[in-house]
């Protein structure tokens, strides 16, 4: 009778554990690999709060200008630029050096280094609100349903532009095609800085800046004026799409 030999070699197959067994080690496990919660990250320290504070968007207007019109010319908004210049001592600084550390280390175009450095100095109560380097500025600007060359025609034909403005002593010195235009107020020399800018599909928007006037009283009666100019140039275009 021929005698049946284990393969050499081969281990012993082992008898598959019951089914209780089983079910009691995949509990254990999972109660070993169970993961921990996460921590909490730790509070910010006191200086770190103060900078995260500010970058909130909270200031919506310094020297007659909105953030978001800030924010489109130079990158960043007005609490983000307030918190910079504190960081860079600028609250010790004259104007001057104020406008030239936004000029050349954060490369801001040179008129919105001095707005952006009047703006600082209003923020700080190193000046007066409404008043900069030359004078009191007043600001209003408008977004309007009509295309961007619609807008800025209104403004640059001068036939357009007495529709809305009536006999306004003004005169064109310098254009930026579809961008932006220099005027002289020629009753007094004062100045006016008027940006376009595109705001969506069909719309777009103006913001003028009329400059050194003379006191607080003449920076009222300029902002009355160009809010109603801007008020009758928004129902001109507007009608007539």
């Amino acid at each position: 009778m021929a005698t049946t030999r284990k393969a050499a070699g081969r281990p012993a197959t082992r008898k598959p554990a019951p089914a209780k067994a089983r079910a009691k080690a995949s509990t254990k496990a999972k109660a070993k690999t169970k993961t921990r919660p996460a921590r909490k990250p730790a509070a910010p320290k006191a200086a770190a709060r103060g900078m995260l504070a500010q970058a909130t968007g909270e200031v919506a207007r310094l020297a007659g200008v909105g953030t978001d019109a800030v924010a489109r010319a130079t990158g960043k908004a007005w609490d983000q630029w307030l918190a910079i210049l504190d960081k860079a001592g600028a609250a010790a600084l004259p104007h001057k050096a104020i406008a030239a550390l936004l000029a050349g280390k954060y490369r801001v175009p040179p008129w919105w280094s001095q707005m952006v450095a009047v703006g600082y100095e209003q923020a700080r109560g190193l000046r007066k609100a409404h008043r900069k380097v030359d004078g009191y500025s007043a600001g209003a600007s408008r977004t309007v349903a009509a295309s961007l060359d619609r807008l800025y025609g209104a403004w640059s034909d001068p036939k357009l532009r007495a529709l809305w403005l009536g006999n306004a002593p003004v005169a064109v010195t310098r254009a930026t095609d579809g961008k932006s235009l220099r005027i002289t107020w020629t009753a007094g020399g004062s100045r006016v800085d008027v940006n376009f800018t595109a705001a969506g599909r069909g719309k777009s928007r103006v913001q003028v800046e009329h400059g050194r006037l003379a006191d607080a009283n003449v920076r009222a009666e300029q902002k009355a004026f160009w809010s109603g100019a801007l008020d009758r140039l928004k129902s001109m275009l507007e009608k007539a799409a």
